[in-house]
């Protein structure tokens, strides 16, 4: 083929080869650092591998989930807050994996804009980069895609990724073991998490505030700063005690909330009673639900109102589960019992 110095290039489709190789170096170091036993956290091949018998597994079954963060994205664009989207999209994920038991192994993430600003993404990888730590999994690679004409000039988007282990005998929930009369333990969220955010954006434009104002229920902080609060990530006090034998079942509460979450972790025939009383709910909640004039219900199958994750025990396990929660700085509670349906 004849050369042709000046014919058409991918830059002028909008695409910038360059930008993406400089972000992959930039975000080598931030892989390095999220390396455990079983994988080296290497960027740069096409797959990952990872070693379950390094990482002390004698007869695993593999976990794996996938989610992103939705539309609380689109209030770190309009702020340009990029730095703690990255432990939302970890976050949504591994505690899925939690709620089954497993421990979070390995992550991936999906980057998708229009035009590629090594710096922002960058910054998002940081965030991923910090959730990993948290959650004690490595970061082993992702996509990075530009696509011109696909998204607004501004706008990107995040999916997530994660293979995780648990021993057979140590998979949840353990229904068969769950009576009427067992005990519900709540940990703490830090807010809305990442869930009803297109509800959230609709119950700001209607207060008529902006990102940049005080925020009517949290002191010296604006209201995207309050609403930008990451996702927590409970696996670290939650998965020795799942190792332990001391948890029959568990919940992340994601969408659907309190209503169509515990379910999931549930034994036919028994329901979940929740002692409402039982917890302070953050401002944040009571906020969205006087200024957007949500019914009582919709916030509770909406939001965590408060709750971040579920745990079911039997009641002579409570005490050493909800010290060694409180130990470990988690806000936890008793905020509950199964009943009969």
């Amino acid at each position: 083929m004849t050369d042709r110095p000046n014919g058409l290039t991918y830059m002028d489709a909008g695409v910038d080869i360059d930008a993406g190789e400089a972000l992959v170096e930039a975000i080598k170091p931030l892989a390095k650092s999220t390396r455990r036993p079983g994988a080296e956290a290497a960027l740069g091949g096409f797959g990952a591998l990872f070693d379950l018998r390094a990482a002390g597994y004698d007869d695993p079954l593999i976990v794996t989930t996938t989610d992103g963060v939705g539309t609380k994205l689109k209030i770190a664009i309009e702020t340009g807050r990029h730095d703690t989207v990255g432990i939302d999209l970890v976050a949504m994920c591994v505690n899925d994996l939690l709620a089954q038991g497993a421990e979070p192994l390995m992550f991936l993430d999906y980057f998708a804009t229009s035009k590629l600003k090594v710096d922002e993404a960058r910054r998002v990888v940081a965030g991923i980069a910090e959730g990993c730590r948290q959650a004690g999994c490595a970061l082993v690679g992702g996509e990075t895609a530009e696509m011109p004409g696909m998204y607004g000039e501004d706008d990107y988007d995040l999916a997530g990724f994660s293979v995780g282990a648990v021993n057979r005998d140590g998979v949840l929930p353990r229904l068969g073991d769950q009576k009427a009369g067992d005990l519900i333990i709540g940990l703490a969220s830090s807010g809305p998490h990442s869930n009803g955010y297109s509800l959230i954006r609709k119950v700001v434009e209607r207060s008529g505030l902006g990102w940049g104002a005080d925020a009517p229920f949290a002191k010296d902080m604006s209201l995207a700063q309050a609403l930008m609060a990451p996702t927590r990530i409970y696996v670290k006090p939650v998965l020795p005690l799942m190792k332990a034998g001391l948890i029959k079942g568990g919940a992340h509460i994601t969408g659907g909330g309190l209503i169509e979450n515990p379910p999931r972790c549930i034994a036919a025939g028994l329901v979940a009673r929740f002692d409402w009383e039982a917890w302070d709910m953050p401002g944040v909640f009571g906020w969205l639900a006087g200024t957007g004039g949500i019914a009582e219900h919709e916030m509770r199958r909406t939001f965590n109102c408060g709750v971040g994750f579920i745990l079911i025990v039997s009641p002579q396990d409570a005490e050493p589960v909800l010290a060694a929660l409180l130990n470990a700085g988690e806000q936890a509670f008793v905020c509950g019992e199964l009943a009969q349906a």
